[in-house]
């Protein structure tokens, strides 16, 4: 009975540290998002785009420690990039 506890319980603590490894989105807000290095527009970078307003551009770069960052910007009116999607995941394009 009291191995039994202790298994469950171990159990329960592997799931829960697994759970903190997980990729996660930054904030679905565009507002909370901020841009990393290796983002287009980090450091206050203002990039023009030759493409129409409302276009999507995907930007992918290895962040910090290995992991691969997924980036997504939508082109304004006045042709600068927008931040709008930002996921950090395991680097599998190279695995």
């Amino acid at each position: 009975m009291l191995k039994d506890i202790r298994l469950s319980g171990g159990i329960a603590a592997i799931i829960i540290s697994l759970a903190g490894c997980a990729a996660q989105p930054t904030t679905s807000s565009p507002a909370g998002m901020r841009p990393l290095p290796g983002s287009l527009t980090y450091g206050g970078k203002v990039v023009h785009s030759r493409y129409k307003p409302g276009t999507v551009v995907k930007n992918s770069f290895l962040g910090k420690f290995g992991y691969r960052v997924f980036e997504r910007y939508v082109v304004q009116p006045d042709g600068t990039l927008k931040l709008t999607y930002q996921m950090t995941g395991p680097d599998f394009l190279w695995d």
